[in-house]
């Protein structure tokens, strides 16, 4: 079956139309379909013809070397609009998933330990920039670590979010869900410290309030590029990741050291962490419990006690009654 850039961009306008209309946002779907339909343009122009085959085959090779992942997520959404073609035309081509097989990501998360959490706040605690002011990038940190919040859904909260009479966080529309995020006393005692010094910057700059929890400074909201470049600053000074390039420590990292700290107390208090999974992940606000789970092996101390505790179990089980 042959198409054409023109007729493709109809069919992904009435698709993205279609995902809309069932409540989803579908930006990064509709940004990948409009990526596509460039290329398809580019090489054979916009009413040029070419078998549909050939062009998604074209696509998905037009780099080598990709990760599974990134190859993967791009071809889920031209798959996806292949599907909603053949709704109304049953031939219509629509590719195998061995185009693009879903094969497990073999990126592993930088886990902080304890101390470098420490280390990471402490240097926080001392900074001095022209912006970023020292208690707000403390705050900024310990409620990271001690939530598991990503970076955005910290920079977006809002003064009406945080409730420190019940504490607790209201993160907002966050992978199209809400959630009420409960928060410890040692955390809520500190937002309210930073909460005071923060109305007297205010009152000092003569600058309105933003509405926004974590601000500058100059009393403008915190952009989440500055605070990530803040945090990276911080990583590279502790030596947590390389003067330069992408690898090493990424802010993202306190998420993963949240869930993989209560793991691992859970399990050395001998809770039944897979009974936990379930609150931990609402807690996180992932969308199922399998983005939980990878994380179960994210130490070798977590798989060491379960380890020890399997074979406790066996020995147990051996034993004549």
């Amino acid at each position: 079956m042959t198409v054409t850039a023109a007729g493709l961009r109809q069919d992904a306008r009435a698709f993205i139309e279609f995902k809309r209309a069932m409540g989803m946002p579908y930006r990064r779907g509709e940004f990948e379909l409009n990526r596509f339909l460039h290329f398809v343009a580019q090489h054979w122009g916009e009413d040029g013809s070419v078998p549909l085959d050939v062009a998604i085959t074209r696509w998905c090779e037009r780099i080598k070397g990709r990760k599974a992942v990134t190859l993967g997520n791009e071809f889920g959404v031209i798959r996806q609009l292949c599907l909603h073609r053949r709704r109304r035309d049953p031939m219509s081509y629509v590719p195998e998933h061995a185009l693009a097989p879903v094969k497990e990501s073999t990126f592993f998360p930088y886990i902080f330990s304890h101390d470098e959490v420490r280390r990471i706040i402490a240097t926080a605690s001392a900074h001095e920039g022209r912006f970023i002011w020292a208690l707000m990038l403390r705050t900024l940190t310990l409620v990271l670590y001690c939530t598991g919040l990503r970076l955005g859904e910290a920079v977006r909260l809002r003064m009406a979010d945080v409730d420190l009479d019940r504490s607790t966080l209201m993160i907002q529309t966050s992978k199209r869900r809400s959630r009420i995020v409960p928060i410890r006393a040692d955390l809520a005692a500190e937002l309210r410290r930073y909460i005071r010094d923060r109305r007297q910057l205010l009152d000092d700059r003569r600058h309105d309030d933003p509405g926004f929890l974590f601000v500058r400074r100059d009393g403008s909201s915190l952009p989440i590029h500055a605070a990530s470049n803040a945090i990276r600053q911080i990583l590279r000074d502790l030596g947590m990741k390389p003067p330069q390039r992408r690898t090493g420590a990424r802010p993202y990292e306190f998420r993963h050291a949240f869930a993989v700290h209560r793991l691992t107390a859970w399990a050395e208090d001998g809770v039944d962490i897979h009974a936990k999974l379930p609150w931990l992940s609402a807690y996180l606000g992932h969308q199922n419990v399998i983005g939980t789970e990878v994380y179960l092996k994210a130490t070798p101390q977590l798989l060491d006690l379960a380890s020890h505790r399997l074979e406790q179990h066996l020995r147990r089980s051996r034993q004549p009654r």
